[in-house]
């Protein structure tokens, strides 16, 4: 059973998605909240980025967070082969030989730590990053531990995926707003430039287009121009109809 602490963090993370999200402060307060809650003495969390490349985005202290990158420089650590596999990695002891990640052991025992644990922030079948546990003293976590510590990096992968589907929502939402807008500048200059030139509006659109294409401008730059009386284009634009005219009919 989970105790009134774990419990109170998943509230209190779950409450920072609904209100105000931030997802590095989001990050951040994970990293500290997994020393506070598991029986680990640092965190760190690292996200992949549009590459596929990891990148640290929190930790729990300064020494952790140049250990981390310490580990995306020299390409070796349980991290990486966490998030390349989408699996725990598991390293009760960094004494141990052989090692798996030598300079990236050496680095960590030098900063006090005996064992690492590496959770995949992983949604089905994407493995979104990675989430590190060190410990001063060697051992295994107990299956609580890691059940928890599991639970924690899910959150966090609700967390990322959340963030990453609203700022996708919000793009979204002002392009339609934006060509929604830019449809009612078009309307509005067809039916100026139609008056103006004595045209359909139909023949009005399409010399307008016809214009954007030529010039190498957007159709709403156009009507924009149409639209603030730009006598220039205008003239320009009803000029296609006289020289039409004038043309010899077949």
């Amino acid at each position: 059973m989970l105790d009134r602490k774990t419990v109170q963090t998943f509230v209190e993370l779950a409450d920072t998605l609904v209100v105000g999200f931030d997802v590095i402060d989001f990050l951040q307060m994970l990293a500290e909240r997994c020393v506070e809650l598991l029986d680990v003495d640092a965190s760190g969390i690292l996200l992949a980025d549009a590459r596929g490349s990891l990148t640290l985005v929190a930790a729990s202290s300064d020494q952790v967070r140049l250990l981390e990158l310490f580990q995306l420089q020299t390409e070796q650590g349980p991290c990486l082969d966490c998030f390349h596999t989408g699996q725990i990695v598991t390293c009760a002891d960094l004494m141990a030989e052989p090692q798996r990640w030598p300079r990236f052991a050496e680095a960590a025992r030098r900063d006090g730590y005996a064992a690492v644990q590496a959770f995949p922030l992983r949604l089905r079948d994407q493995t979104l990053g990675a989430m590190n546990l060190f410990s001063h003293t060697p051992g295994a976590p107990s299956a609580d531990t890691s059940d928890v510590a599991q639970a924690l990096a899910d959150v966090a992968t609700i967390g990322i995926t959340h963030e990453r589907t609203l700022r996708h929502h919000e793009l979204v939402t002002e392009q339609l707003q934006y060509a929604l807008n830019n449809r009612v500048l078009i309307e509005q200059a067809k039916g100026m430039l139609s008056e103006r030139a004595q045209i359909s509006v139909a023949e009005a659109f399409i010399r307008m287009r016809a214009h954007a294409r030529n010039t190498n401008q957007r159709l709403a730059v156009v009507a924009a121009h149409v639209i603030e009386q730009d006598l220039l284009l205008v003239d320009l634009l009803h000029a296609q109809n006289r020289t039409r005219e004038d043309e010899p009919r077949t």
